[in-house]
């Protein structure tokens, strides 16, 4: 696996945890290790062959299970805790922070309250009507969401 599909795989983990309310720090450090992946030019493979575990620790802000997991995924394209992740939440449901205007405080009300898990879901939700139920969304920005689902079905069919 490439650098770039590490860290896509640590930053949706960092946004499962955060959808699920998980430790803070958990997720700050699965963001950081995200980001320091996706900036690596040295690719994670080549030092895992290096030296292991432990030659992935000589990173900033890498530890012991941040090294384990990056060596799963060097292994096995996945990690337990990502797996874990997927099997409660939906993983589709963070496609919506795709849309401009969608932060995780708006996910977080869509999930759970409207129970809204998908890209799918969520054009139904508005064609119905439905943003104008999501407490905190003022006119602008549902506008802004409007047009960003706008935006992505017009690209879709290109």
């Amino acid at each position: 696996m490439t650098n770039p599909e590490i860290a896509s795989i640590f930053g949706r983990i960092a946004d499962l945890m955060e959808l699920k309310r998980a430790d803070p720090f958990k997720i700050r450090s699965y963001r950081a290790a995200s980001e320091l992946i996706g900036e690596l030019s040295t690719p994670l493979a080549d030092m895992a062959a290096k030296g292991g575990a432990a030659e992935l620790r000589k990173l900033p802000g890498v530890g012991e299970a941040i090294s384990k997991k990056i060596i799963d995924i060097l292994e096995t394209e996945t990690t337990k805790v990502y797996e874990d992740l997927r099997a409660e939440v939906p993983e589709t449901v963070l496609d919506l922070l795709r849309i401009d205007g969608i932060g995780m405080k708006t996910l977080e009300i869509l999930y759970y309250q409207f129970q809204i898990a998908s890209l799918d879901d969520f054009r139904k939700f508005v064609a119905g009507g439905g943003l104008l139920s999501v407490p905190r969304l003022g006119e602008k920005t549902r506008a802004r969401i409007q047009r960003s689902l706008e935006r992505m079905s017009s690209e879709f069919r290109l």
